[in-house]
């Protein structure tokens, strides 16, 4: 194991990392677009907070990977505050409609809402968490903040190559839906690398929030053309929905690990899946093991099982579910649980425990500034482009987040009206002996915790730096039980990228895992850490991705 009492995690030779640390005294910023990343650091050397930075990036990110995240979606942050010296968390996810309830729905096939389709509308929450967040921790006007996006909507951005092949593969899927070639598809087909796109009207919608602030968007003219669109198009979303939503500071929940504290945002989220894993993978010595044993992985694995089966089963908004959040958490359950890892087969059936105590596409960026204050924030339309259909007068799409509640009745995360849907999206933050240490996220559906999980195992068992943790491969298991009520029964299948060893792969598939190896989606890594001693800051972006990471 790695030693626990050593808090840099940046530090060491360079044994298979794409490229090097970044190291920076004043402030940094970790996204999945340079210019983006850059807007975020100049905003920084002119004295704006890594808030500030943070959502200047975001716009950014609206604009530049349209793929992954925008306006139509929603946004979890967690907030180290040097000033109050804690970690605030912010939920700023949208509801479904007042006026849609479940029978309403025609389900899927598999007896899911289907997803691009305006029943998945929520009420998107991105807008509001930024102005959430600029209200409590901002120090530059919003126009200030906006600016870079502003101008890049306008004049125009070359599209960078990850991106620009994430934008053909759903061009395919998405064309010809409601106002998306308008927006999208602006020549008639997808930008190309190194193409200039221009999206003038994301820039005059931008415009307008740094000009009138975020009533702007709920209750006032974008509102209104996002209820207009809902009423052409077969949607449900009103007035009421968009004047009535608001964001939630929400405390996040944490548990131990090697001597770490580990943080997640509560459910309706997912970011307590991580923090179960980490409980369940805890009493194996996984640094013993290595990554060339097949126990290792197949530990992490059948962990990834056991915490799933309990998402699907409890995890829902706690305004109308009574998530077992305690219990999910404790050490002792999680004893209970790891006791059904048998090392010699993999498992098939994922069922659910009991959790009751004896006394349950995305874009990923992190900002610290001089300060110490370190956001890690995740932001997301769900599906791509999200739901397909997209406002051309706003110039960004709707997101398809409703997609994940359950149709099933009884189950907590069954879809109701003014309900947020079960959330994929989860930042994640780390302290030691309650000093920050590290913001970081893994973006991709139900990558995210398992991908967190494994930065985790690489930085904290393995003793791999910053990036070293990132470009490692990973595995990413897919087919479990989802709270949207489908129930795995096969084992589901297990993808594992290039540089798993084959004997690894050849045992796992004997010990009865459905292994796909170099197939998969296996998520995108930025992070940032802090040297408690002397604050200087380090910063990583893996290579599955456009980014980088900048600081001064």
């Amino acid at each position: 194991m790695a030693d626990s009492t050593s808090h840099s995690l940046a530090a060491g030779p360079r044994r298979g990392a794409t490229r090097s640390v970044v190291w920076a005294p004043h402030g940094m910023v970790a996204a999945a677009q340079p210019l983006a990343a850059q807007a975020g650091l100049d905003l920084l050397k002119k004295g704006g907070s890594a808030v500030d930075a943070a959502i200047a990036v975001n716009a950014c990110l609206g604009l530049m990977e349209p793929t992954a995240c925008g306006l139509g979606g929603d946004l979890f942050a967690l907030v180290w505050d040097p000033a109050s010296r804690r970690l605030h968390g912010l939920n700023a996810s949208g509801r479904a409609p007042f006026s849609l309830t479940a029978d309403d729905v025609p389900p899927q096939g598999d007896g899911t809402i289907p997803p691009f389709s305006p029943y998945s509308w929520t009420v998107p929450g991105c807008t509001d968490g930024w102005f959430e967040l600029h209200r409590k921790f901002g120090r530059r006007p919003m126009e200030d903040v906006l600016e870079a996006a502003v101008q890049y909507a306008s004049s125009g951005f070359p599209l960078s190559p990850v991106i620009a092949g994430e934008w053909e593969r759903y061009a395919g899927a998405f064309a010809g839906m409601p106002g998306f070639d308008e927006v999208y598809l602006p020549r008639g087909r997808p930008p190309r690398v190194g193409e200039l796109f221009r999206n003038p009207a994301l820039a005059r919608t931008l415009q307008a929030l740094g000009r009138d602030g975020r009533d702007a968007f709920y209750r006032g003219p974008i509102g209104d053309a996002i209820v207009r669109f809902s009423r052409g198009h077969g949607g449900f979303l009103a007035r009421e929905d968009l004047a009535r939503h608001s964001s939630t500071w929400d405390e996040p929940i944490s548990t131990t690990y090697r001597g770490h504290e580990v943080w997640e945002l509560p459910p309706s989220g997912q970011g307590l899946a991580a923090l179960q894993m980490l409980n369940l993978i805890e009493a194996f010595d996984l640094a013993g093991l290595g990554r060339a044993s097949p126990d290792f992985w197949h530990v992490l694995v059948e962990a990834k099982k056991l915490a799933f089966a309990d998402r699907a089963r409890f995890y829902a908004d706690p305004a109308f579910a009574d998530v077992p959040v305690s219990g999910l958490l404790s050490k002792e359950y999680a004893r209970r649980r790891a006791a059904l890892v048998a090392m010699d087969r993999a498992m098939l059936v994922d069922e659910p425990g009991d959790p009751r105590l004896s006394v349950a596409e995305t874009t990923y960026l992190a900002t610290a500034d001089e300060s110490g204050m370190m956001v890690s924030l995740i932001q997301s339309n769900y599906t791509g482009f999200g739901s397909g259909y997209a406002v051309p007068e706003l110039g960004f799409g709707l997101q398809d987040r409703g997609a994940q509640f359950s149709l099933s009745r009884g189950h907590p995360n069954r879809l109701e009206p003014g309900k947020r849907p079960f959330h994929t999206i989860v930042p994640a933050f780390v302290t030691v002996r309650g000093e920050p240490l590290l913001a970081f996220g893994v973006m991709g559906a139900d990558m995210q915790p398992q991908g967190q999980v494994q930065i985790l195992v690489n930085l904290l068992d393995l003793g791999l730096d910053l990036q070293e943790a990132g470009d490692a491969p990973r595995f990413h298991h897919t087919g479990s039980s989802e709270p949207t009520g489908t129930v795995m029964r096969d084992g589901g299948v297990l993808q594992l990228e290039p540089g798993v060893p084959l004997p690894v792969i050849a045992e796992l598939a004997r010990r009865g895992h459905r292994v796909e190896a170099d197939a998969g989606v296996f998520g995108g890594y930025q992070a940032i850490s802090r040297d408690p001693e002397s604050g200087v800051y380090a910063g990583a972006s893996e290579s599955r991705k456009d980014g980088c990471a900048l600081g001064y």
